[in-house]
């Protein structure tokens, strides 16, 4: 007994000396030496940072022993970042931040190694949520279609989902709390299913990343990080407000985030709730409507020896399906058809620290229950929809559950080496209670091994290469009777591949940067391709899978050159995307049920083009900006016919103007104008009609004032500000000639608690 006490009692003596370690120290400017204020300064892999005084002074205790990258970074100043060794007791470390008019660099977490984006060999774009609605989105991903080189496939408004250089759907995968997205996303009116609220930024990977995330990401990644946790010791909170005058929207969310040395939590509430929109012809479009409930919770802990956090995200969707333009009303409830989603996200990510290693578990479960209701399926001619709920009343009645699991190991820094092993994989299963079944009951398993290494030379050069073998299964039961419209067979299909990636960063200079990444990826059928069989009345016509459906494999190449200096900024990017197998519908040219008969057929395809941009901010001018880009893609089948979804040609040109006071109730102000330009979409697939140019343009004002020791953020912003009559190439009312939105003003307000 007495040895088992003295045992617990060396034990707690160890745990409470370290828990003694700690990072302090000051930041000043570097030419001035003066103190800053409010500077953030961070340690990515722990997740764990602060602000400093008025003293330009900060703190951060409770760290484990071990070397550890810490980033500061402040507006208009120069991002620093260094690997520091936290050794035992007190820790110190000075910071000189030198001014910069070139945008706040941030840490990009999409990527294994948690580097600077200056720092990181693949070119990754972000883009923070708050920047995203000042413009006026009225939903996530239409701020997110505003990103060089990504697109939006839309429905209406409520509805869209990202494509980025020109593919989309199950070749674009989501990642949320740190774990894959799985909400159907093989329909084409389908939309992302993620609320904006709680979202704190955006990452994007624009091509193949099936080395990090397996298959479904052969296209690109987008990355989606949750809002962090309070800094220790402290407690936040935040209450938010937005109305578009167009679809008399009305969105509101709150949240409240609270920090001890060692346990977190966060909570946040928000809805969303919009009338029909009213496209350039002043017309409302019919059912274009949607409301959203939103509950997003977190809790962490964390001390010396691991960090571990929890999520979960619940969200409940009301999407009308827009079809028409029919009678005018400001009604706010969907009519027929419309789909109702809930879905569940719960996560959990923990973090196990060793001397100069690390072990990540995270661990996930997402829930989507999706109902469609349609015309045909409601008793008596009645409108009212509360009763609709049982499984006999929905058209689609569609359950998906995804358990997931990724465990990444970060060996020991050798010399100039950062390596990481991994496994993940996925458990899914799918399962039909409505009257109709696009997809059979079916269970998917993929597991994947992956090595991944960055090796820094010098200052100057860096590489990053690695490996991944990937093994997926579906097993699908029957639905239907055998020759029967809607008879999908068994179905039971393995998929494997190995892909790989190298890249290489060099610094020719200290402004000018060049990037070069090659990369494969794939992707296995979805479900829809390979058991499709019966008619499709949204698109009046008659799919026929097919079960021995090969990957896709595809290797693209990426060319990124960058140069900044305190006056300008340029970047081009170039990319040539090769496909093997690529999957794609036609029609056949016969008929089933008077309905043209398309079929999932297969051939390599070839996609190209790219982003090139300019940013003026001519110093001492700091507080001026002229910003323009230009993106292009092009996309064909080997045998030379254009593949469908390729977006328009953009160019877009802002002028911006930002200022920012140390002192007095206004702090900060921005103002913008932007011209966007879209060109004529004339190379197009067999069952698309040409797009003609137009051009539209944006202005917006926001802020950030202090009253009565409050501060308060606000925002307002104009889109399509001349009303122009439009129909994007993407969207999925085109057939219908129905026009995307008229215009729209936004008012926002934050207030900061």
């Amino acid at each position: 007994m007495k040895k088992l006490l003295l045992s617990f009692l060396c034990a707690m003596a160890v745990f409470t000396t370290q828990s003694q370690n700690s990072l302090m120290g000051k930041i000043t400017e570097k030419s001035t030496n003066l103190p800053l204020e409010q500077v953030s300064i961070y340690f990515p892999d722990l997740q764990k940072g602060g602000v400093t005084n008025e003293n330009g002074e900060f703190k951060i205790g409770n760290l484990p022993l071990g070397n550890y990258k810490v980033v500061a970074s402040y507006i208009g100043f120069q991002s620093f970042s260094q690997n520091i060794v936290i050794q035992q007791g007190e820790n110190n470390l000075n910071i000189n931040l030198a001014p910069s008019a070139i945008e706040m660099d941030e840490v990009i977490v999409s990527t294994p190694f948690h580097k600077l984006q200056r720092d990181n060999v693949m070119k990754v774009e972000y883009a923070r949520v708050a920047a995203l609605k000042s413009t006026g989105a009225p939903t996530l991903v239409e701020g997110i279609g505003k990103i060089p080189g990504v697109d939006v496939v839309s429905t209406g408004v409520g509805i869209g989902k990202p494509a980025i250089r020109g593919l989309t759907s199950n070749r674009v995968l989501v990642y949320t709390q740190g774990i894959r997205l799985e909400n159907q996303q093989f329909g084409a009116e389908h939309g992302l299913g993620v609320n904006e609220a709680g979202i704190e930024s955006v990452e994007v990977i624009k091509g193949p990343a099936s080395l990090l995330y397996g298959s479904d990401a052969m296209g690109g990644v987008l990355y989606l990080n949750p809002e962090r946790f309070a800094s220790a010791h402290s407690i936040e909170g935040d209450v938010n407000l937005s109305y578009n005058t167009n679809t008399r929207g009305i969105s509101s969310d709150a949240g409240i985030r609270s920090s001890g040395e060692n346990l977190r939590f966060l909570a946040r509430v928000a809805t969303n709730n919009h009338i029909d929109y009213t496209g350039g012809d002043g017309k409302r479009v019919t059912n274009s409507r949607f409301n959203e409930k939103d509950l997003k919770l977190g809790v962490g802990y964390q001390n010396t020896v691991f960090t571990t956090e929890m999520r979960y995200n619940y969200n409940q969707s009301n999407l009308g399906i827009p079809e028409s333009i029919d009678v005018q009303t400001t009604s706010r409830t969907p009519e027929l058809p419309y789909q109702k989603i809930n879905n569940h996200i719960l996560s959990s990510k923990t973090k196990i620290f060793f001397e100069n290693a690390s072990l990540d578990v995270t661990l996930g479960y997402v829930g989507n229950d999706r109902k469609e209701f349609e015309e045909h399926h409601h008793h008596d001619g009645e409108a009212d929809h509360g009763d609709e709920e049982g499984h006999d009343e929905t058209a689609l009645d569609m359950k998906l559950q995804t358990f997931s699991y990724n465990i990444l190991y970060q060996l020991p820094k050798w010399e100039k080496f950062e390596t990481v092993l991994g496994v993940q994989g996925i458990h899914q299963s799918n399962k039909n209670y409505g009257e109709e079944a696009l997809i059979p009951d079916a269970t998917t398993q993929d597991i994947g091994i992956l090595g991944t290494t960055h090796f820094h030379l010098n200052e100057n050069n860096d590489f990053q290469l690695g490996l991944r073998y990937d093994h997926r299964k579906i097993v699908g039961t029957p639905y239907g009777i055998v020759g029967e419209e809607g008879y999908i067979a068994e179905l039971n299909q393995k998929f494997n591949s190995f892909n790989g990636a190298f890249g290489y960063k060099n610094n020719f200079s200290e402004a000018f940067t060049g990037r070069f990444n090659i990369a494969t990826g794939f992707r296995a059928p979805n479900l829809a391709e390979l058991t499709s069989y019966g008619g499709h009345a949204g698109a009046n016509r008659f799919e026929i899978g097919i079960a021995d459906l090969k990957n896709e494999q595809n290797i693209q190449l990426d060319l990124a050159l960058e140069f900044k200096n305190e006056h300008v900024e340029f970047f081009i990017n170039g990319f040539h995307n090769s496909v093997r197998n690529y999957i794609f519908i036609a029609p056949d040219g016969t008929f089933i049920n008077d309905k043209s008969v398309y079929r999932y057929l297969q051939q390599d395809a070839t996609l190209y083009g790219g982003e090139i941009g300019f940013h003026l901010h001519p110093h001492p001018y700091d507080w001026l900006h002229l910003e323009s880009s230009y993106q292009t893609v092009f996309g064909e089948l080997d045998k030379g016919e254009p593949l469908p979804l390729i977006p328009a040609n953009k160019l877009t040109n802002t002028f911006r103007v930002e200022f920012l006071r140390k002192d007095g109730w206004w702090s900060k102000s921005n103002a913008f104008i932007t011209l966007n330009n879209i060109f004529k979409q004339g190379k197009i697939s067999e069952n698309e009609t040409i797009s003609p140019a137009y051009s539209l343009l944006d202005a917006g004002f926001s802020g950030e004032l202090t009253l009565m020791n409050q501060i308060i953020k606000f925002n307002f912003s104009a889109n399509n500000l001349l009303d122009k009559q439009y129909i994007a190439h993407l969207s999925r009312l085109k057939t219908d000639g129905i026009f995307n939105m008229g215009r729209s003003i936004t008012l926002g307000a934050t207030i900061l608690l």
